[in-house]
């Protein structure tokens, strides 16, 4: 094992203690994998994170035997749906599954959420869908989840919970708090029964102002510091014209 994959391999295990310590997820319900090279490492199935050391993590291959593992524990039995997810989006370079409330309670609902808040732009889309229900661990499951992911980076599970997906491993978790943050505005707004929706325009021009945020322009130089120091520079010019020190 190489240094890099062992940090790997400890950062989805510190990942996991902090969704279960921060309410994200409960117990062993949840699960998170990461792409590394040409092989996807994914918590083991039914086993404690305070538990977990990083030998444990399972590795499975991107590409050849389909389902085929190393490792001492078996991989999480929702392997399925993020092997097929990093085998099918090659920008995805981590999955995170979780049973968080308030996702999980409009996944029970069977609803999807509609573009409640502006950081719906973070999802790729207008919504997040609700994908149909099938039993976890299942190819059928995987197949929903696949579909509901379509052009975006987070989905719910009917009468299950939510999967959110990054380019990397702080990426999916960040994107997973997002998914359940809305899904708590969107479900506390329909208690007021009157949620106003963006439309397609306004998440459009909000994914648009996404593309520069953060990015800092170059700061100018105050001009009376350029001005100082271009009579300073003159002065050095006209002592050594004339001979001073």
């Amino acid at each position: 094992m190489t240094r890099e994959e062992r940090e790997l391999r400890e950062a989805i295990i510190t990942k996991c203690r902090w969704m279960n310590a921060s309410g994200l997820n409960q117990g062993t319900s949840g699960n998170i994998s990461a792409r590394y090279k040409d092989r996807m490492l994914i918590t083991p199935s039914a086993t404690p994170y305070d538990a977990m050391k990083p030998e444990m993590i399972a590795s499975m291959p991107l590409e050849g035997e389909y389902g085929a593992w190393e490792g001492p524990l078996q991989p999480s039995t929702e392997w399925r749906f993020h092997l097929d997810i990093m085998r099918g989006r090659p920008d995805v370079g981590s999955v995170v599954h979780t049973h968080s409330t308030y996702a999980t309670v409009l996944a029970i609902a069977r609803k999807s959420i509609p573009a409640c808040h502006y950081m719906m732009a973070a999802f790729g889309g207008h919504d997040i869908r609700c994908a149909g229900y099938a039993r976890y661990g299942t190819a059928e499951l995987s197949e929903l989840a696949l579909a509901a992911l379509e052009g975006r980076n987070g989905c719910l599970l009917a009468n299950h919970g939510m999967i959110a997906v990054g380019p990397n491993l702080d990426k999916a978790m960040w994107l997973a708090v997002e998914l359940e943050t809305i899904a708590r505005q969107y479900y506390l707004s329909l208690a007021l029964e009157t949620p106003h929706i963006l439309s397609e325009d306004q998440i459009a021009e909000t994914a648009q102002g996404f593309s520069t945020y953060g990015l800092q322009a170059p700061k100018p130089k105050p001009a009376k510091a350029r001005t100082a120091g271009k009579a300073a520079a003159r002065r050095r010019v006209d002592k050594k014209r004339s001979g001073t020190r």
